[in-house]
Parts: structure tokens; C-alpha cells; sequence
């Protein structure tokens, strides 16, 4: 797995020891502090002028730690909007006005700056090459005042300050999303101690996919967010911003600069729940046997004034106004944001956050071949739409059935007694009022169903923030982090669970819970109807069913397999907590346009593929007669 939000780095479970820190030793705590403070550029995990004491001496790691502590624990997380997205003195923006001008308005301007298309009524005279004077004659004049204007929602969970994804690759006017996802794939491939050239010469090419996306597309200056304004902010559109804009373009970009693959590839939007989306697609391509390596994820980098302020119109975000009246405040302090998101609490509203997250699924056999880590299995993902709606944004009825499948699969695979004492369910917990009510219905509902009688639920959106496609992404990550440290993260703006919260079977804790889990269940609820529950088991679950497939032979070979991807991966996790990140870029690298093919009737070679394309395809109907 790989990634990044606003915890911190995916891989070795640095995002999710940011989550449960202080139940954590002191060892790991002091690693996931480091790791951070020189992700954020705090330190640079190198003595230079910056950490040497008063006498010029180096200083060491719990020194490092005491200085940038606060910080670190300040800028991640949900918090105050920082810059470049807002600034203090407001967001930029226009006011349209009419000015009743009673004398002719007189004023000098340069010439590129002039519109083409002039009132027939205005005079224009050539001062020189350069400059031009207008006459505007009296009467009405409509024109634009520039102005700032203070945001209104003013919580959101950014990526871990002085982290910039573009940094690590040659990144050129990328949108903010793009960059991510360039980051996090990267961050996935460095994750898993494979080396990825020869992961794929073992392979047909065509048994490799890439499913990812996000919800909304590129919105931000460098996507589809400046082009539509261009117009009217008058700057140009650029060559970029339109092909970047599109909602497959993580996939895309992953296909043509990071994997170099030419297996399937696409993007299931499903608003909130299109990671689970694209997980399916995953899953149910490795099930069918036509795939054996599938990258999966999402890239949202909502975090914009537009973006922000569309949400604010629905009433979906929990705005400056409402958290004061929530709280009965005059004013916000920045403890204040970081609470902002409050899943199964009194709230009012949901956080919005970025975030890019990856993981590599691949068939059972073929990560016994490699030695590959395993770090849990997912068996399944269910998806239903909620049926006739009273409104788009509203909750339905379509959750009840895919949480219901996904436990009923559980019960199946694990027994009764798994499902009830070894599980656990990560919300989607969007900090909304209608969100508590509803999700915590259809989980005390299906928990009743099957006896279920203190069903523990995380909601990792109380530290990230919504990341809107990314969010099941940040869950499914985090869920992996608990079967690695056995600890449940709490709720931790849970001050109490809300009256109209239906809990009877679930536990809702406020503090980090030790918890040994075989399976996870991860929900989404998107706008439209998308709902969606993925099934992950834990590590020591899946090596049960691999031993009971395989043997026990054939997983000691793995076991024995692994040393050495884990030592490679113990390399790369040691670097990135260093702050050195190696992003896979490989622009214009290996570029083919199809006279350098060889094509026959059975497979196509490909120049730089160990292995040729197979054009065997499975008839579903037989022959008919010539």
C-alpha cells in the first residue's frame, strides 16, 4: 500500500500510528514523530546548520523530537486552512457593479490589455505603440470590482505541512491530484519490496490492470478548475488543463509514467465510494483469472475555494457559523478546527480533506511465487444503489444490502464467532447529521441480524477529514494499520455519542482500543445512491486460507521467500521516515507507436516486455459452422 493524507505517509503505517500515537510505545512514537518532522521538512533526518545545538554539535533524535513536536502535531491532521489554498487576507473574488457616471470617464490602459469587442459609444485614441486612452461617455457602466472575501468554512484536512508531492518528480503545471497520485503509487511500489521491472517480466502483459480515479476530477488551476474560470479571471486556458481534468487521469498517469503498462486500465466514479469502486474492479478481475497484478486508487485534491464553497450551498460542510453555534462560541481557535469532524456526535457538518491512496492486489499464487508481503486479502466487494430517492444527496436504502452481503460472506468464510468477537467496522462516518442517523442504523440493524452484540466502529474521518473518492482509500489503509498493531483507532471528537445515534449494537469509543481483528468491514455511502462495503481479512486469516489452498510446504517456501523483499522494503521505509522519497517518474521513456510490434494470429511482441501479449480469449458461445 501506498499513499498519503493528511496523517501522513501510507506505507509502513506511518498515516495510521499518526492516528493512535499516544497509545503507542515510545520507540514508535518517536519513529512516526521523526518520520513526520522530516516529512514536513522539519528535518532532514541529516545534521546540518539547522539541527546543531549552540555549540555547534548535532543534535540527536529526542532532541529533534522536542523541538518540532508541537508543530508536527499541529499542521496534520484536519486543522485550519493553511496557504497557498486560502490566506489571511481573504479569497479572491469579483463583485458585479453598474457605476452611474455623470461626467465622461477618462483612463489610459495598455493595449494587450483592451478587449476586442468594444461599447460602439467608447473613444479610443493611440497614445503610443504601447498604450491607448479611453473615453467612456456618461451614463450607466457595468464593470467588475475586485475584491477579498473571508472564508466562510475554514477546517479541512491538508496534507501534512511543507510535504509538496511535486517536489519528488518532474512535475509540470501537474494538478495537485496528479502529483499525488504520482507520490502514492510510488509510495505503494516502494512499499511492497518488489522491484517492478521484473515483477512484470514474469507476467503477460495483459495480466496487469490499473483501476483508478476520483471523484470529481482535477479542479484546481492546473485541471479542469482553471479552465472553467479562465474566462472570466482573464488568464488563457492552457494546452494541460483540459486532458488532466478528466476523472481517470490517476489511472492514465500511473499507465504511461510510473508502470509503463499496457494491461486494462479505467476509472469507476461512484462519488464517496469510488475507491470501493475500483477495489471491486480489482478484485473481480484477479477472481476470473484475467488478471494477476491490479493497482488500485484514488487521488482527490478537493481542497479549493470552488470546491469548498459548492459543498458549503448544499449545507454538507460544517462551516465557521455553524461549528460557533455548535459549541456556543464567539469565536474558533485553532483547537477548535482540529475538532471540527465529529462522527456519531453532536455535529453539523463534514470536513473536507485530500488525500491519494494505492494498493497492490495480486492472485494468490503468484504472491507465494514472488515472496510477496502480505499485508490482508479482501474476498469481496458489494455495491447497491438505494432504489427511488426523495433527492439525490439523500440516504437510502442500498446499504442495508451490501453491509448485509459483506457480513453474511464473513459468516460463511469465519463462522459465527469470528463475525461477532473478531470484526469490526470502519464507517464512513461523514460528520453529518443525517450521516450518523442513517449509518448507524443500518449498523446496529445488520449487527442485530446477526447477533451481534457490541460491534466496535472506527471513523477515521475525525482525524483526515471527507477526501470525498480517496475516503473508503484512507479507511481500507488504516484498517490494515489495526491488524498490524492490533489497536482500533477512537473517535477522538467523540465527547459523547448523540442522542438520535442508534448504538444499541455498536461501540463507539472516544480512546484507541486493543483490538485483535480477523476481518474488517469498510462502508461507503456516496451522493446519488453509491453504496458500498469491502470486505479485508486480516494477515493471519489470509495465511490460514493460503495454508488450506496450498499447504504448508508451499507457504514456508514463501515465508523463506519474503526475507528478502521485506529487507528491501525495511530499506525503503527507512529512507521515506528520512524524508528521501523516490518518486517513479518515467517521462517519454520507451515510447511505441505500433510499426515496432510483432504481430501474429496468437500474440503481439512488444518491444522492452519479456513476455509477448496473448490474443487467446475465452469463447463464451463455441464455434458456429462455417
Amino acid at each position: 500500500m501506498g499513499g498519503v493524507n493528511p496523517a501522513g505517509r501510507t506505507s509502513g503505517h506511518q498515516a495510521f500510528r499518526r492516528t493512535v500515537l499516544d497509545a503507542l510505545p515510545d520507540q514508535l512514537q518517536a519513529r512516526t514523530l521523526l518520520g513526520l518532522a522530516a516529512m514536513m521538512r522539519l528535518a532532514s533526518g541529516q545534521a546540518d546548520k539547522s539541527w546543531l545545538d549552540a555549540e555547534g554539535r548535532p543534535l540527536d533524535a529526542a532532541q529533534i523530537i522536542e523541538q518540532t513536536r508541537q508543530q508536527v502535531l499541529d499542521h496534520t491532521l484536519i486543522r485550519r486552512i493553511e496557504a497557498p489554498c486560502f490566506n489571511a487576507a481573504g479569497l479572491p473574488a469579483n463583485r458585479k457593479a453598474s457605476l452611474a457616471l455623470d461626467t465622461p470617464l477618462t483612463f489610459r490602459i495598455r493595449r494587450r490589455q483592451l478587449p476586442d469587442d468594444l461599447p460602439p459609444t467608447w473613444q479610443v485614441r493611440e497614445i503610443d505603440r504601447h498604450t491607448l486612452e479611453v473615453e467612456v461617455p456618461a451614463g450607466n457602466m457595468e464593470v467588475m470590482l475586485p475584491e477579498t472575501r473571508q472564508a466562510q468554512v475554514r477546517a479541512a484536512g491538508q496534507l501534512p505541512s511543507g510535504f509538496e508531492p511535486s517536489r519528488f518528480y518532474r512535475s509540470v503545471h501537474h494538478p495537485r491530484g496528479l502529483s499525488m497520485a504520482i507520490f502514492a503509487a510510488s509510495d505503494c511500489l516502494g512499499d511492497s519490496g518488489l522491484e517492478w521491472d521484473t515483477l512484470r517480466d514474469q507476467l503477460d502483459p495483459d495480466e496487469i490492470a490499473v483501476y483508478a480515479g476520483n471523484s470529481i476530477g482535477q479542479l484546481d488551476d492546473e485541471g479542469w478548475g482553471g479552465l472553467l474560470k479562465c474566462f472570466v479571471s482573464g488568464n488563457r486556458a492552457t494546452s494541460k488543463q483540459m486532458p488532466l481534468g478528466y476523472g481517470q487521469m490517476p489511472a492514465d498517469f500511473l499507465n504511461a509514467y510510473v508502470l509503463g503498462s499496457v494491461g486494462g486500465t479505467g476509472a469507476a466514479l461512484g462519488a464517496c465510494a469510488s475507491f470501493l469502486y475500483n477495489l471491486r474492479l480489482g478484485v473481480d478481475d484477479i477472481s476470473a483469472g484475467r488478471r494477476r497484478v491490479v493497482m488500485v486508487g484514488t487521488a482527490d485534491a478537493p481542497v479549493t475555494p470552488e470546491i469548498i464553497e459548492g459543498f458549503r450551498a448544499m449545507g454538507a460542510l460544517a462551516d465557521d457559523d455553524s461549528l460557533k453555534a455548535l459549541d456556543a462560541l464567539e469565536l474558533l481557535t485553532d483547537a477548535d478546527y482540529q475538532r471540527a469532524c465529529r462522527p456519531f456526535a453532536r455535529n453539523c457538518g463534514f470536513t473536507i480533506a485530500e488525500s491519494s491512496q494505492f494498493i497492490m492486489l495480486m492472485d494468490d499464487a503468484l504472491a507465494l511465487e514472488v515472496g510477496a508481503e502480505i499485508l490482508g486479502s479482501v474476498p469481496g466487494v458489494f455495491v447497491n444503489a438505494d432504489g427511488w430517492k426523495r433527492s439525490i444527496s439523500a440516504p437510502g436504502i442500498g446499504n442495508y444490502i451490501t453491509l448485509g452481503k459483506a457480513a453474511s460472506l464473513v459468516r460463511d468464510m469465519l463462522g459465527e464467532r469470528a463475525l461477532r468477537e473478531r470484526t469490526f467496522l470502519h464507517a464512513h462516518g461523514t460528520s453529518t447529521p443525517k450521516n450518523r442517523v442513517t449509518e448507524s442504523h443500518v449498523f446496529d440493524l445488520v449487527a442485530r441480524a446477526y447477533g451481534i452484540e457490541s460491534w466496535p466502529v472506527v471513523a477515521v474521518k475525525a482525524f483526515v477529514g471527507h477526501s470525498q473518492g480517496s475516503a473508503a482509500g484512507d479507511q481500507l489503509t488504516s484498517a490494515l494499520g489495526s491488524f498490524a498493531h492490533d489497536l482500533l483507532p477512537g473517535i477522538v471528537t467523540l465527547d459523547a455519542v448523540a442522542n438520535d445515534v442508534y448504538a444499541d449494537h455498536l461501540r463507539l469509543s472516544r480512546e484507541p482500543t486493543p483490538f485483535t481483528a480477523d476481518a474488517a468491514f469498510i462502508n461507503a455511502k456516496g451522493f446519488g445512491g453509491n453504496n458500498a462495503t469491502g470486505v479485508v481479512l486480516s494477515p493471519a486469516v489470509t495465511e490460514r486460507l493460503l495454508t488450506k489452498r496450498h499447504g504448508e510446504a508451499a507457504l514456508d517456501a514463501w515465508r523463506a521467500r519474503r526475507e528478502a523483499i521485506r529487507e528491501s522494503a525495511a530499506h525503503y521505509h527507512q529512507q521515506a521516515d528520512l524524508g528521501h522519497f523516490r518518486a517513479r517518474y518515467r517521462f517519454g521513456e520507451g515510447v511505441l507507436e505500433g510499426p515496432e510490434l510483432e504481430v501474429s494470429d496468437t500474440a503481439i511482441k512488444i518491444p522492452g516486455f519479456a513476455r509477448a501479449v496473448s490474443l487467446a480469449v475465452d469463447n463464451p458461445f463455441g464455434r458456429l459452422e462455417d
